[in-house]
């Protein structure tokens, strides 16, 4: 998995996507990759917190679309492709683990599935966004239209997918695509995850999915209250009251 790297350290995952000389360029193969590995991190106590970056200039330009002669040329390839693309970006949204996005350079198309897939979204200045699926004569996907609905409204949703420009990080900040302007998106995405990897982690996967839900608009009222009950029955709801009672920090085993 040359092209994703992936580095753990104190709970916190740093996954990169790992092909500089084609500006991170996702393959088809990386869209499976990815959500095969976010799926895991899911089931991995160790896993705390999880940031998504790219190495050299850029976050991703996006898709290959090199290889689209090959792997999405006519309609059941490209059903299957976008099957893959979003199974990638829902493993993503879906993983009750923080995830934050450092995004520098370009952003683009399905690159920005990936950040607005994630929890938190940090960029640096003179980063790139956009998506140009309509320069493609593609259908942005359902999946990650809802999400950039549900970042930007639909006004600016609709601008961004009829237009296909390019905006800055100024105008991503200043419509909600992404939280923050940093001059290090990546240690400002460290300093964030350290923020809550110490954090209970039932309250953030119950948190997380009722907050996505809620943002979806298909809440699973029964598995929310499955989550709040599970939390409330923790070994780490123990460990809470006590720690607030002796003074101390909380060590919290997400159990």
């Amino acid at each position: 998995m040359s092209n994703i790297l992936v580095e753990n350290a104190d709970g916190i995952v740093v996954v990169t996507l790992n092909r500089p000389q084609q500006r991170n360029a996702v393959t088809y193969e990386m869209w499976e990759q990815l959500a095969h590995l976010f799926r895991q991190f899911d089931r991995d106590p160790a896993v705390r917190s999880i940031i998504l970056t790219g190495a050299g200039a850029d976050f991703s330009a996006g898709a290959d679309i090199s290889e689209f002669a090959a792997v999405r040329e006519g309609l059941e390839e490209s059903k299957r492709y976008e099957v893959a693309v979003d199974a990638a970006g829902d493993a993503i949204y879906g993983v009750s683990k923080p995830t934050i996005a450092a995004l520098h350079g370009y952003c683009l198309g399905g690159a920005a599935h990936l950040a607005m897939s994630c929890d938190f979204r940090v960029a640096e200045r003179g980063a790139t966004f956009g998506i140009p699926a309509a320069r493609l004569s593609i259908v942005y996907g359902v999946s990650a239209t809802r999400k950039l609905l549900s970042l930007v409204g639909v006004t600016q949703a609709k601008r961004i997918l009829y237009t296909g420009k390019h905006f800055t990080a100024e105008d991503a900040v200043a419509i909600g695509f992404v939280d923050e302007i940093a001059s290090d998106a990546l240690a400002v995405a460290r300093d964030r995850a350290t923020e809550m990897v110490e954090n209970a982690p039932l309250t953030i996967k119950g948190a997380k999915f009722i907050l996505n839900g809620c943002a979806r608009g298909e809440l699973d009222r029964a598995a929310a209250e499955r989550l709040i009950d599970e939390a409330s029955a923790s070994h780490d709801y123990v460990e809470g009251r006590n720690a607030f009672k002796e003074k101390r920090s909380p060590r919290f085993l997400g159990k």
